[in-house]
Parts: C-alpha cells; sequence; structure tokens
C-alpha cells in the first residue's frame, strides 16, 4: 500500500510502509517519478526523467511537508 501525502502541481507525493527505515518520500507525474530523503535534509535521492526545474518545483513544493 502506498498512502498519498497530497498532491500540488500534478505531482503526487507517497510513502512506502516499511520500504526503508530512513524517511523519504517518493514523487509521480506523468512526466517522471523521483524520491527525496527528508532526514536528515531534504535531498534527492533518485531521479527518473525529472528536469532541473521540475525537480525545484518539487522540493519546493515538498517542504510543506
Amino acid at each position: 500500500m502506498s498512502p498519498t501525502v497530497f498532491k500540488e502541481a500534478g505531482f503526487r507525493f507517497f510513502f512506502f510502509s516499511r520500504e526503508e527505515p530512513r524517511m523519504h518520500v517518493h514523487i509521480v507525474s506523468e512526466d517522471g517519478e523521483a524520491k527525496f530523503w527528508l532526514e536528515p535534509e531534504i535531498e534527492l535521492a533518485r531521479n527518473y526523467r525529472y528536469s532541473r526545474k521540475q525537480l525545484k518545483v518539487i522540493e519546493i513544493s515538498g517542504r510543506s511537508l
């Protein structure tokens, strides 16, 4: 199961329970997908097809988590 945390600007922010102990969030849209670490700081873990501009929008949107 992958509960959605929220949706914004066409991006879906979600997580998988029991995936791994370090806090993180997955982001997906029709353009691609990414994973960001939330601890100790917000940091890109993986990126599949997002541009730098899209990653910046995702990072800014995710700061409200």
